[in-house]
C-alpha cells in the first residue's frame, strides 16, 4: 500500500468509527489487498449516503435526481398542486411525504388514496364519504378521504384510474375547495393540498378522451418528471449500500462490503421495476448472505419475458374503458344525452359521435332514465313512511 492510499483511507474514516487500524510497512499480505480495497469502497459508500439522503428514505446524488431534490425543495413551502410522474417503482410516494414534510402542512395529515385498488363504484365514497343509507350497505355515515386531510395533504397515487364521473367531482373540489359526501347535497369546505402521481401519460389519456383536460391542467402546476433508475445509474451503489444497511440490521448481520461482479450485475441490469424491484433483490440477497461480503446469484437479474397482448385483447380492453366511460356519464346525466347537462357535455364530445358509440356498444341509454324514475318513486315513498 502506498502513502497515497493510505492517505485516502485516512480520510473517509475521519467521520466513522474506525473499522481496522493498517500498518504502513511494506509486509502487509498481498492477499489482504482485495478485501481492503472493498472495505474502503464501502467506506467511501457510507459516506456518499450520509451525504445524498436528502429526505429520510431518498437515496441518491446523480445529476437527475439532483434536480428532482431542487424542485421539491422550491414547491414544498407552497400550496400548489403537484404533479409527480414517472415508471412504477421510482418513489413518488416517498417524494410526496417529502413534499408534505417540508410545507406548512406537516403537522397535520398525509392521506394516502391508491385511485387503481379503490372499485370504481366505491371510490366516490371513499374520497367524500357518504351519509347513512345512501345506497344499500350505507349503515351508518362515513367521513371520506377529503375530511381526515383536512389542514394537511391527500396523495392520489395512480391519478390516471379514476373514472369519468369522479374526474368531474374531483374537478369541482379543486375549484370550490368543498365537497358533498354521496347522497347528501350539503356542501363541506375542505383545505387539502393536493399531490397525484400517475405512471400514465396523462396527455395522451387526455389526447384519448379518458382524461379530462380541465382537470389535467388543475393538477399540473407543478410537474415534477422521477427519474427511472435507468437513468441514475450512479446511485445504484448507494442504494445497494442502504438497503444492506437496513435488511442487515432486522436480520441481525453485519455485511461489510459489496462484491465486486455483483456491482456490475446491478449497473448493467435495466430495472424495470426501478427501485422498487432493487429493493427486493437486496432484501432476498441479504437473506441469502452467509458472509461480510454482499453476492447475489446472476440468475436473479435475468429478465423475464412476459407474452405481449395481442391486438385484440388491446382493443377489447379499449372497448370495455369506453363503455365504463360512457355509462358512468349516462347515469350522472340520468340518461339525458343531449344538451349543457347531458352525457355529450359532460364527456366533452359531439352528441351525435355519443349516440354512435352508444348504438355501436349496445348501450340502453333508457336503462339509466328508468332507474332515475324507481330511485325517487323508492325515495318518495321512504319519505311518506
Amino acid at each position: 500500500m502506498d502513502i497515497s492510499e493510505y492517505t485516502e483511507v485516512e480520510q473517509v474514516q475521519q467521520d466513522f468509527t474506525i473499522l481496522r487500524w493498517h500498518a504502513t510497512g511494506a509486509d502487509i499480505d498481498d492477499c489482504k489487498r482485495p478485501e481492503e480495497k472493498l472495505e474502503r469502497e464501502n467506506l467511501v459508500l457510507r459516506q456518499e449516503i450520509e451525504r445524498s439522503t436528502v429526505f429520510e428514505d431518498i437515496v441518491g446524488s446523480s445529476e437527475p435526481m439532483n434536480r428532482v431534490v431542487q424542485q421539491v425543495i422550491k414547491v414544498a413551502p407552497s400550496d400548489a398542486s403537484v404533479l409527480l410522474l414517472g415508471e412504477t417503482g421510482t418513489g413518488k410516494e416517498l417524494l410526496a411525504r417529502a413534499l408534505h414534510r417540508r410545507s406548512k402542512r406537516a403537522s397535520m395529515p398525509f392521506i394516502r388514496v391508491n385511485c387503481s385498488a379503490i372499485p370504481q363504484s366505491l371510490i366516490a365514497s371513499e374520497l367524500f364519504g357518504h351519509e347513512k343509507g345512501a345506497f344499500t350497505g350505507a349503515l351508518r355515515r362515513r367521513i371520506g378521504r377529503f375530511e381526515s386531510a383536512h389542514g394537511g395533504t391527500l396523495f392520489l397515487d395512480e391519478i390516471g384510474d379514476l373514472p369519468a364521473d369522479t374526474q368531474i367531482a374531483l374537478l369541482r373540489v379543486l375549484q370550490e375547495r368543498e365537497i358533498e359526501r354521496v347522497g347528501s347535497q350539503q356542501p363541506i369546505s375542505v383545505n387539502v393540498r393536493i399531490i397525484a402521481a400517475t405512471n400514465r401519460d396523462l396527455r395522451e389519456a387526455v389526447a384519448a378522451r379518458t382524461f379530462r383536460q380541465d382537470l389535467f391542467y388543475r393538477l399540473n402546476v407543478f410537474p415534477i418528471q422521477v427519474p427511472s433508475l435507468r437513468e441514475r445509474v450512479a446511485d445504484i451503489p448507494l442504494l445497494i449500500e442502504y438497503f444492506i444497511g437496513c435488511y442487515g440490521k432486522q436480520a441481525g448481520k453485519t455485511i461489510k462490503r459489496i462484491g465486486n461482479d455483483t456491482l456490475k450485475l446491478f449497473k448493467a441490469y435495466d430495472w424495470p421495476g426501478n427501485v422498487r424491484e432493487l429493493q427486493n433483490v437486496v432484501e432476498r440477497g441479504v437473506v441469502f448472505c452467509e458472509s461480510e461480503t454482499f453476492d447475489i446469484d446472476e440468475t436473479w437479474l435475468k429478465r423475464e419475458s412476459f407474452p405481449l397482448p395481442t391486438p385484440a385483447g388491446l382493443l377489447a380492453e379499449l372497448t370495455e374503458r369506453e363503455r365504463e366511460m360512457i355509462e358512468a356519464a349516462l347515469q350522472k346525466c340520468q340518461g339525458r344525452v343531449s344538451g349543457s347537462a347531458g352525457a355529450a357535455a359532460l364527456l366533452q364530445i359531439p352528441r351525435q359521435t355519443l349516440e354512435s358509440k352508444i348504438a355501436t356498444l349496445g348501450i340502453n341509454k333508457h336503462h339509466f332514465r328508468d332507474q332515475t324514475r324507481i330511485q325517487a318513486v323508492s325515495n318518495a315513498q321512504s319519505r311518506a313512511r
